[in-house]
C-alpha cells in the first residue's frame, strides 16, 4: 500500500516536519543478539519506575476511552442504522455484485453490499451477512471484513483526528484498494477450503 497511491504521493518528511534519521546499523564488534540486548538495556535505563509506567499507561487508557470511545459508539450506531433500515450500502455494494459473482461466491448480491459497508464499522459485514446461508461467503465476509484495516469507526477517526496529511478521500481509496486486493485473495483460499 505505501507503494501505491494515494500512500505513494504523501511527502516523505517526519512527524511536525522534523527531519528523518537514518537507522544507525549494528557495530562491527556486536552480534545482532548483543546489540538488541544493549539497546533493550539502554532503553531500560531511561525508565522512571515502575509507578510512571503505570501512571502513563493509566492516562493512555482513560484517553482511549473518554476520546476515541464515543466516537466510535456514535459513527458505528449510525453506520448500524443506515445498513438496517436504508438500501444506502446496497447500492454502494451492486460494482461488487459481477465481480463475487464471476468469482463464484454463492448468494453474491446479499455478500456485496458487505464488501463496502466495513468501510463504517467492522464488525457491521458479519451483522449484515448474518442470514447468509453459505459458508464460503461467510468466510469472504469475515476474512475481507479484517483485512480492510480503514474502519470510520476505528482507525478512520483516529486518523482524521490526528496530524497525518490524510483525507477522507484518501481513506476511501484506500479502503477500495484494500479491498480489491484482498477479495481474489480471500475467494480463491475460500475455494481451496470450502
Amino acid at each position: 500500500m505505501p507503494r501505491i497511491p494515494p500512500l505513494s504521493r504523501k511527502p516523505n518528511t517526519g512527524y511536525e516536519r522534523t527531519e528523518l534519521k537514518n537507522e544507525t546499523g549494528i557495530p562491527s564488534d556486536f552480534s545482532v543478539v548483543k546489540w538488541g540486548f544493549h539497546q533493550a538495556v539502554t532503553k531500560a535505563k531511561k525508565n522512571n519506575g515502575p509507578v510512571s509506567v503505570v501512571k502513563e499507561g493509566i492516562q493512555n487508557v482513560m484517553d482511549m476511552w473518554l476520546g476515541v470511545l464515543p466516537i466510535v459508539m456514535a459513527i458505528g450506531t449510525v453506520a448500524l442504522v443506515i445498513a438496517e433500515y436504508t438500501p444506502f450500502f446496497t447500492y454502494l455494494g451492486k460494482p461488487f455484485e459481477p465481480i463475487l459473482s464471476i468469482m463464484q461466491v454463492p448468494e453474491a448480491s446479499e455478500a456485496a453490499q458487505t464488501m463496502v459497508v466495513g468501510f463504517a464499522d467492522m464488525f457491521l459485514p458479519a451483522v449484515i451477512g448474518s442470514g447468509i446461508e453459505s459458508e464460503l461467503t461467510r468466510f469472504v465476509i469475515a476474512c475481507v471484513s479484517v483485512t480492510q484495516l480503514i474502519y470510520m469507526s476505528e482507525m478512520g477517526g483516529l486518523l482524521l483526528g490526528s496530524k497525518l496529511p490524510v483525507s477522507i478521500v484518501d481513506l476511501i481509496l484506500i479502503f477500495l484498494i484494500r479491498t480489491c486486493i484482498t477479495l481474489p485473495i480471500v475467494v480463491v483460499i475460500a475455494h481451496m477450503i470450502f
